[in-house]
């Protein structure tokens, strides 16, 4: 098979031709039709995991039929539409699987991380990370919905936001353009927020009820005039933006962030005290959480927009990326 592979941290992308792999005991073995590009694939084109064995082939956000499966897989046959994301696997041992707290598993497995991705034409990965996609979603628009997707409608769908209640979402990039769409879909009144007036007209063809522009004002008390957001999900990774947002928030108000950034943020305990607010993190989620994302998306017509490049491109598709010139999702696709 072909394949993309990092030979070390910090190296090049190169296109290899591998043996296709055999899937083991409770694997799964996938042929890769598309990948979604993350900047999280950065971890390991950088090498800025630790453990990370290389060579490594990068991508979890794939999507793909079964070509085969391992001893004791009796969930998935041959020819199923599936893909796989961030979360590859759990023990199901440890305290956290023993509640059913899967993402948070001890000895969690990162696909891309902890065993090769979708960087190639085939992959394997544990039973348990497969998640069954729909058969009218094409499998370059499911790819990044395997994170981006996830991420944001698992952070709003359990935010315990209501329908009505005003939502805001920072940023309209690969992970706010859907953060948008799936706020206005699940029912809320949706506030796009973003710097410069241009982004208006898409943050409304997106589904926003309102635009925030960061440049001309202050977004907390422009969220204040419209009666302090419920939720403020965090998608750009600027802490300083999100730290303004906390004073945007209504009384019992949340800023859940997913958007990784590495500075700290800037919230005083007064600000969280008044009004009883808080400031959390969400984690993408599990493959049957991957499932709802995709099944979710098909009902109501959310969709990533995507900039498609073929395999051979790998290179020039995750610079498109890591740039910050991507319109908004970056997918590799398989011949």
């Amino acid at each position: 098979m072909k394949a993309v592979q990092i030979s070390k941290p910090g190296g090049n992308f190169e296109v290899v031709e591998r043996p296709i792999p055999e899937p083991g005991r409770g694997q799964v073995r996938i042929k890769v039709e598309a990948c979604g590009i993350c900047h999280s694939d950065a971890l390991v084109k950088e090498g800025h995991w630790p453990g990370i064995q290389y060579p490594r082939v990068p991508g979890h956000e794939i999507a793909g039929r079964v070509d085969a499966v391992g001893a004791d897989v009796t969930l998935w046959k041959a020819g199923q539409r599936v893909g796989v994301g961030w979360h590859g696997g759990h023990c199901f041992q440890c305290d956290p699987c023993r509640r059913g707290d899967f993402i948070n598993c001890k000895f969690e497995k990162i696909t891309a991380i902890h065993f090769d991705g979708g960087y190639a034409e085939y992959m394997v990965a544990p039973a348990e990370a497969v998640a069954l996609m729909p058969d009218d979603l094409p499998a370059d628009e499911a790819a990044p919905l395997m994170c981006a997707g996830i991420t944001v409608f698992n952070a709003l769908r359990n935010s315990g936001a209501r329908g009505g209640d005003l939502v805001a979402v920072q940023g309209i990039g690969g992970l706010g353009h859907l953060g948008i769409q799936y706020a206005r879909q699940i029912g809320f009144r949706t506030v796009a927020i973003g710097r410069g007036g241009d982004k208006q007209v898409l943050a409304k063809k997106l589904g926003a009820h309102e635009y925030i522009d960061t440049s001309a004002g202050d977004p907390a008390a422009a969220l204040q005039k419209l009666g302090g957001a419920h939720v403020v999900l965090a998608t750009a990774p600027d802490s300083k933006s999100m730290s303004a947002l906390v004073n945007g928030l209504g009384p019992n108000g949340t800023l859940i962030v997913v958007g990784a950034g590495m500075e700290s943020l800037n919230v005083t305990p007064l600000q969280l005290i008044g009004g009883s607010k808080s400031v959390r993190g969400w984690a993408s989620g599990t493959a049957r959480d991957s499932q709802d994302t995709l099944e979710f998306s098909v009902v109501s017509g959310v969709r990533p927009m995507i900039e498609r490049y073929p395999l051979e491109k790998a290179a020039e598709a995750y610079q498109q990326m890591i740039s910050g010139k991507a319109r908004f999702r970056v997918v590799l696709t398989m011949r």
